[in-house]
């Protein structure tokens, strides 16, 4: 017979359990209903394939494909930042550093995530752009290139310390039988440890993509709030969460189509996170089955 305790323990448990589901729900709902305004007066091949997002403007345009390649171009750049140098950085700490150093460092790297999204936007716009005009003249103030580095920045704690504790998770006796083969502690850290910890890895780089995706302050800060359908870093572009702030903060009128555009670029936003969560639990199952 389960004691009082344990089923209070369960029920706030499955409390908790059900409002997160019924959270998830009324933001899926707010922005289904929201959106369908908007659907209503604007087609949705206008939406998806102009080329132009100018809602805000006397001639108005509402294609969403600048603020996606903004969004991409960025992300883009910052898991290309982050992923080379937080794997390494994961390798360094499980399986070459001691662990007196492993305990220090950890933490310090750590300190990162906590530190506001808005100083690393300053940072961008501050430091790392004139540091990058001294070698390219062409950057423009706001661009692309100085948001995603920094972005990068911002995410590698997330990939290094997620990436770390998968690899560190690796049992023993994977690297002892890579040993006694003859294989060198480099050859033992990647051709045998990293891709035991595959389905870990996977998903720090997913968490660090899906931060990217989602991040804010960074990109309103440092990259513009201008929709540029290009791929060139050096360009002004606007992300989809920049433009959701800018209109939210700005003098648009509530119930306005121009104001109703927010939940169509975040409808736009919801739908492409939720397939690439869902294409990394896809992912990760394979690489288990593999490995399993």
């Amino acid at each position: 017979m389960k004691r009082s305790g344990e089923v209070i323990i369960e029920k706030v448990l499955a409390l908790s359990g059900i409002i997160t589901i019924l959270t998830t729900l009324g933001i899926i709902w707010v922005l289904i209903s929201e959106s369908a305004g908007f659907f209503a007066d604007i087609p949705l091949t206008d939406f998806l394939f102009d080329t132009e997002w100018t809602p805000l403007f006397a001639e108005k345009h509402y294609g969403i494909l600048p603020l996606l390649s903004g969004t991409f171009l960025t992300t883009l750049i910052a898991i290309s930042t982050a992923l080379p140098m937080g794997i390494i950085i994961a390798v360094y700490l499980s399986e070459y550093a001691d662990k007196r150093f492993r305990r220090t460092v950890k933490p310090m790297l750590e300190i990162l995530a906590a530190v506001p999204t808005v100083v690393y936007g300053f940072f961008a716009l501050t430091v790392v752009t004139p540091f990058l005009q001294q070698f390219i003249p062409s950057l423009g103030s706001f661009n692309a290139l100085s948001a995603g580095l920094v972005m990068g920045i911002m995410i590698i704690p997330v990939i290094s310390s997620l990436s770390e504790d998968a690899l560190y998770a690796v049992p023993k006796s994977l690297r002892e039988a890579s040993y006694g083969m003859g294989a060198t502690k480099f050859q033992t850290s990647f051709k045998v440890v990293v891709p035991a910890a595959s389905s870990g890895i996977l998903v720090s780089v997913i968490l660090g993509i899906a931060r990217a995706i989602g991040e804010t302050m960074v990109v309103a800060i440092a990259a513009g709030q201008q929709p540029n359908l290009t791929l060139d870093p050096r360009q002004t572009v606007e992300t989809i969460t920049a433009y959701i702030v800018q209109v939210s903060l700005g003098d648009v009128q509530h119930g306005s189509l121009e104001y109703k555009t927010v939940f169509a670029a975040g409808i736009t936003l919801f739908v492409f996170t939720f397939l690439l969560n869902n294409v990394s639990f896809w992912i990760k199952k394979k690489y288990q089955e593999k490995y399993e």
